[in-house]
């Protein structure tokens, strides 16, 4: 049985020609042999798998080479390689130390490459200092490591410093496919996408997955077999996902989830990648930013396609909400209902009920289509804050208006259907007087709206003035026996003169004209139905000299009762009486 090598020392890059993804450093450290103008104490600083070992062995190599060497020739006792992670003690410094006094006997230098130097010792860093800032000409020291944040200052200033990028995604997916070529693998474009996204920029990570997913799929490596392999949700998932959501399919959308969660995968991967879907599918809106969709060609195509049907609100709300979830999962106690309502929630974006189709209407579109009537189209006035007093001014302004075609009508009205006659009854008030009318006294600012329909068949019949004072009056024995007294009192303390199509009233005082005009509304509602005239309008004034009528206090009853019968006045003399 043949030795099996792993792809990342197999392929191991031989020249700087090889490194992947490095091309500024790979440049730079040719220029510098080229024009002898290399420091004597590198440092390669970087993720895990991106290629400073790499770098630091040709280097090495590259600077005791004058190209007359045969291909045989090997370097190697020039190249000293220390593992800091296992030689980190100041006697291992103080033995390097020894050691770079010894010129090369082949070559020009000696290199050294101490790989994980951040694992050092405090002393050992010490001992290092002095060799490290003269060191010897025949000397060259290349220290590499991942973590330069724990490297003491006096040690990073001097060292020229090289900071090794990840590898992008289409950089490791282009040299997995030329390994595949190589290997007679025949690989799948998004298959190698898969893998090159997995390795999160480590080019040996990304040939570590190569070979696991080569070992379970053979040399057919397809998109299906690395999802399985590494166990990642791959973009159907989320396709199919975004299609259930637009469609407002909330049970398939439940039902998807759910055989996510039996496969093994975790919501909170779940929610997170459905949130960088909606991103992806965002960013291909645009035709400036689509070249930041990291995926292959196919489903780049797949992308194109559903974001045609995805709006710019539903994607930015899509990841608002999934990411509010994400960041709430770990403290969630029931995570799984969490993420399940995350996505009923997303799947009530688009939801188009009765709520967005009366828009433009005030009863419901669905009403109108239940019914086969042709809605007619209100437009509502609102002002942020109203006086009461300003509005009815401005009612009677509007009413009295010359334009003949617009009414002003409490009630909307639709287009060939009868009116119905009011149920008094059904219908139920605050007493102004009472405590509830504080707390309604936002709602009657509300409810103070001009609602202007453009029609011509409203009915404005004549009538006697017998025939309003019997309306009137009907309306007033209704609220008796529904029990709302003093709107009834209110209604007989005047009664009330008709000019034209004016009602006129007048109170003694603001309270009784504020009460009365937020309780108008059904109250000309029947007027107006019964006499078949909307034309009719109520105009309230105060007049403070009608108060003298009443009487509010005792000495305001005495003196009353005293009109009617001056022998009170007798009678309480006799007697000693008080009032």
């Amino acid at each position: 049985m043949e030795h099996f090598v792993v792809s990342a020392r197999k392929y191991r890059p031989e020249t700087f020609k090889d490194v992947v993804g490095q091309q500024t450093i790979t440049n730079t450290l040719l220029n510098a042999i080229e024009n002898n103008h290399l420091a004597q104490a590198l440092l390669f600083t970087g993720p895990r798998g991106v290629g400073k070992t790499t770098c630091a062995r040709i280097l090495a190599k590259m600077i005791n080479s004058d190209g007359k060497e045969t291909g045989e020739e090997d370097f190697a006792f020039n190249i000293f390689e220390l593992d800091a992670a296992s030689n980190n003690s100041v006697d291992d410094i103080r033995s390097l130390t020894d050691q770079v006094r010894i010129p090369p006997q082949v070559g020009k230098y000696k290199v050294y490459i101490i790989d994980e130097v951040h694992m050092l010792s405090q002393a050992a860093f010490n001992a290092f200092l002095k060799t490290l800032e003269e060191p010897p000409k025949h000397c060259i020291f290349i220290l590499a490591t991942t973590e330069k944040h724990k490297i003491i200052p006096t040690i990073l200033s001097r060292c020229q410093i090289f900071d090794f990028k990840r590898i992008t995604v289409k950089d490791a997916k282009d040299y997995l496919k030329y390994i595949a070529k190589e290997q007679g693998i025949n690989a799948e474009d998004d298959a190698l996408h898969i893998i090159a996204q997995k390795a999160d920029g480590a080019m040996r990570d990304a040939l570590s997955i190569f070979d696991r997913v080569v070992s379970f799929s053979g040399k057919e490596l397809t998109r299906q077999a690395v999802t399985e392999n590494l166990n990642v949700l791959d973009y159907e998932t989320y396709f199919t996902s975004t299609d259930f959501i637009l469609e407002n399919k909330i049970p398939e959308l439940l039902i998807q989830f759910n055989t996510t969660l039996s496969k093994g995968f975790d919501g909170h991967h779940y929610i997170a990648g459905l949130a960088s879907h909606f991103r992806d599918l965002l960013v291909c809106q645009n035709e400036k930013t689509i070249e930041l969709l990291e995926v292959g060609d196919d489903t780049k195509a797949k992308y194109l396609e559903q974001s045609k049907k995805s709006s710019q609100n539903f994607l930015l709300k899509g990841i608002e909400l999934a990411n509010d979830c994400d960041l709430k999962y770990k403290g969630s106690r029931n995570q799984r209902l969490l993420v399940e309502l995350c996505l009923m929630q997303l799947a009530s974006i688009t939801f188009d009920g009765e709520k967005k189709n009366s828009k433009h209407y005030i009863i419901p579109a669905s009403y109108f289509k239940a019914k086969g009537i042709t809605p007619i189209p209100v437009t509502i006035h609102k002002e942020k804050s109203i006086d009461v007093s300003k509005v009815s001014q401005d009612q009677s302004a509007e009413q009295s208006s010359p334009k003949e075609d617009k009414k002003v009508v409490n009630t909307p009205v639709l287009a060939g259907e009868p009116r119905a006659k009011t149920d008094i009854k059904k219908e139920h008030r605050t007493s102004g007087l009472s405590l509830k009318s504080i707390r309604a006294k936002k709602e009657h600012q509300i409810r103070q709206m001009e609602v202007v329909i453009d029609v011509d068949d409203l009915p404005t019949e004549e009538f006697t003035e017998e025939q309003f004072i019997e309306t009137w009056n009907t309306y007033i024995g209704a609220l008796h026996k529904k029990g709302e007294k003093i709107m009834a009192s209110i209604l007989e303390m005047d009664t009330p003169k008709l000019k034209g199509t004016d009602i006129h009233l007048a109170y003694p005082n603001e309270t009784l004209k504020i009460e009365l005009e937020r309780s108008q509304y059904p109250l000309m509602e029947f007027v107006k139905k019964t006499l078949r005239n909307f034309d009719l309008k109520i105009v309230i004034t105060v007049n403070e000299e009608i108060s003298k009528k009443y009487a509010f206090t005792a000495e305001d009853k005495y003196e009353k009762l005293k009109e009617k019968n001056p022998n009170i006045e007798l009678l309480r003399q006799t007697f000693g009486l008080d009032i």
